[in-house]
């Protein structure tokens, strides 16, 4: 049987993502998960990821700041406590257009999620992300 975990931010190892994009990687396959997957991705001044898809259903709540999230071509703005609902195989990215840091909280709603990237349509599975994340 799995038993419940309580997750500290601060104590998890860091995912460089570049770009001044950094993940933390939460619920996870290590603490038991069977069914989903979650993390923050902290986003500097300017910094921004590449336009991708996933395989699964994803949410985001912007936790701290304001993002301009892209999704299938259209801008969004959105502010500390704003979430979306992505649907599987749809393109999309979270842009930090400010002069202050942005957080957001990521949820995909499957335990095997991958991200394709649309540039090169590189695909990675998540859990291989977060095989890169050191300890601070």
């Amino acid at each position: 049987m799995t038993k419940p975990a309580i997750l500290r931010p601060d104590a998890l190892p860091v995912n460089d993502r570049g770009n001044g994009a950094r993940t933390i990687p939460l619920v996870t396959r290590s603490c038991g998960s069977t069914s989903m997957i979650n993390g923050i991705t902290a986003f500097d001044p300017g910094a921004k990821i590449g336009v991708h898809f996933h395989n699964c259903e994803e949410s985001v709540m912007i936790l701290e700041g304001e993002a301009v999230a892209e999704i299938d071509g259209e801008r969004h703005y959105l502010k500390t406590g704003d979430t979306t609902f992505i649907p599987p195989n749809i393109p999309h990215r979270f842009l930090n257009e400010t002069d202050k840091l942005m957080r957001i909280l990521w949820i995909y709603a499957d335990i095997d999620a991958s991200r394709t990237m649309v540039a090169t349509g590189i695909e990675q599975t998540i859990d291989d992300e977060h095989e890169k994340a050191k300890k601070q």
